[in-house]
């Protein structure tokens, strides 16, 4: 299996994975993976009622890009580079994007 397919598999797991636990924990609400392996972008999404109202947003977006996780959202409690890094992708292919460029040498993953 070549890289990107074996990338492509493992955040599909991953998400699907964050779905179900999310799902059970809050009644109302829907936790939902969105996956777009045409453009690489895998997203999971949130949607329902609280009782503070109207809850519909991003939880995690990542993109897979140039061989790279490029994780753009990420509001998980542990992190998904955490996932990724149990699934045995290394430091080095996972990009924490949503830190600004200057900022990403201090983390222990790659600049781009």
């Amino acid at each position: 299996m070549d890289k990107l397919t074996k990338y492509r598999k493992i955040i599909r797991q991953i998400l699907e994975r964050h779905a179900q636990s999310s799902g059970v924990s809050t009644p109302g609400m829907e936790t939902e993976p969105v996956i777009d392996e045409q453009h690489d972008h895998y997203m999971l999404f949130r949607l329902g009622w609280s009782p503070n109202g109207r809850i519909h947003g991003t939880t995690v977006h990542i993109r897979l890009r140039n061989g790279k996780f490029w994780i753009e959202e990420d509001w998980t409690e542990e992190g998904i580079a955490t996932d990724l890094l149990a699934a045995n992708v290394p430091p080095e292919d996972i990009v924490l994007a949503f830190h600004e460029p200057a900022m990403r040498q201090y983390t222990e993953f790659a600049v781009a």
